[in-house]
């Protein structure tokens, strides 16, 4: 029988696991992983491997297996993904969002890049070691969590929480968004996520007085709101590099020939496509309004009024970032957490960054590679409670009319066969290599 290689079997492994409905609608709603985790654990166990489903809740389903390595006092490495997609709508699709076609080279369907198309090149890899008895050099912990889409509590925050146990002697770990590619100054360049934004959800609450519509109210709950979250939405927080920008953006200078104006950020990030979309959000702190809710009837004034704030924080800045927010709210409106975590940032540097960046020039000799900073979050915050340096490293060459950020929890999600296979090949050297 001939040998199945990673790249043979990834684009199909994609379109079963869009085909499962994983939707996760942040209150519990939603199917749920479970299918989509006994899907994952079948391909394990079919080459002989043991996969643990492990659930936080019923139908919040996990799935961990662990590759034994050559050398067993080498520190363990977690490759990972997340079994969960964000809900479509599916009158605003041109397709099924859950029917994976194969429609001009691409696979349309939601989690065709965030991040089915990963866990399908970890999968294939995965089962391609098993398959043909070769052993990495290090212990690997594969990983496939729930939750993800809505901060990971019922997914890598549980498993870290209470089974650290499945992650021993691992130190550094890799999973979605980075690897990808972006022309810049008619350069191929891959961007290696080496730092995320901190996550603070918020909830504002006015209070005031409660009264009759018809009457005067100088103590308007929902005025106040209103106010606040204006002022709140409206706020220019001012632009701070970190480290890891600050690489990235002399990278794309030395690339583009133009130099970064903090008086003028759209002149360096017009160069960058439509990945200025991703990079433009990492440059500052964001305060995003996002809910608003007040009020039952049409002529009563309501004594209390609350709206949800979406900030993502650059690293080391989440308590400067709530203390601005308050000073903002003003007098009368209370301001706490809803879901908060951490912010990372970790070197451009090291022996896995070096096998990343060998595994891509592997299949793409000569391309650039560059780090940068993701605006929103991955379960590597999860797994940095536990002392694990994480990665984003999903690699993807991309064609470069296809506005890959866009995808994200986008309509019509869609991703070349061809990137998939050129991924399940990157991969399958850094795993042998490293």
């Amino acid at each position: 029988m001939s040998h199945v290689r990673p790249e043979d079997e990834v684009v199909t492994i994609c379109q079963e696991l869009i085909r499962i409905d994983s939707s996760n609608y942040g209150d519990g709603s939603g199917p749920g992983e479970r299918a989509a985790a006994e899907y994952t654990a079948g391909l394990i166990s079919e080459v002989g491997l043991d996969a643990e489903i492990f659930e936080s809740g019923p139908g919040r389903a996990s799935v961990v297996t662990r590759m034994a390595g050559e050398d067993p006092s080498a520190s363990a490495l977690v490759v990972h993904g997340h079994l969960d997609v964000v809900p479509a709508l599916r009158e605003q699709w041109s397709v099924d969002p859950f029917g994976a076609e194969l429609k001009d080279g691409l696979i349309w369907g939601r989690g065709a890049v965030d991040m089915k198309d990963m866990d399908a090149m970890i999968l294939s890899v995965l089962r391609d070691f098993a398959r043909t008895g070769r052993k990495p050099k290090r212990d690997i912990i594969f990983a496939f969590f729930a939750d993800e889409e809505a901060g990971g509590v019922h997914g890598s925050q549980y498993a870290v929480k209470h089974r650290p146990e499945l992650f021993d002697g691992a130190t550094e770990a890799i999973s979605e968004v980075g690897g990808f590619s972006a022309t810049i100054g008619g350069q191929r360049t891959y961007l290696l996520q080496t730092a995320e934004k901190g996550i603070s959800w918020l909830r504002l609450v006015a209070h005031g007085r409660a009264g009759h519509g018809s009457q005067i109210s100088t103590d308007n709950a929902i005025t106040r709101l209103a106010a606040a979250v204006t002022r709140i939405g409206e706020y220019e927080w001012p632009i701070e590099l970190t480290d890891t920008t600050r690489q990235f953006l002399d990278g794309v200078t030395e690339l583009t020939g133009v130099e970064f104006d903090p008086d003028n950020p759209e002149r360096l990030l017009k160069e960058l496509g439509t990945v200025s979309r991703f990079v433009g959000a990492t440059l500052q702190n964001t305060s995003n309004p996002t809910l608003l809710r007040g009020g039952y009837k049409h002529n009563v004034i309501p004594e209390s009024a609350e709206a949800l704030v979406d900030c993502r924080t650059l690293p080391g800045q989440q308590e400067h970032v709530l203390e601005i927010v308050r000073e903002l709210a003003g007098s009368g409106v209370d301001v706490s957490y809803v879901h908060q975590d951490v912010s990372l940032e970790v070197p451009f540097s090291g022996n896995l960054v070096d096998s990343m960046i060998d595994a891509l020039h592997a299949e793409d000799p000569g391309a650039k590679v560059l780090p940068y900073t993701l605006s929103g979050g991955t379960d590597n915050k999860a797994l940095s409670k536990l002392g694990i340096t994480g990665y984003g490293f999903a690699p993807l060459q991309l064609p470069d009319d296809l506005d890959f950020t866009g995808m994200f929890h986008g309509v019509d999600e869609r991703v070349p066969a061809e990137s998939l296979k050129f991924g399940a090949r990157v991969l399958n050297t850094l795993l042998t290599n490293y």
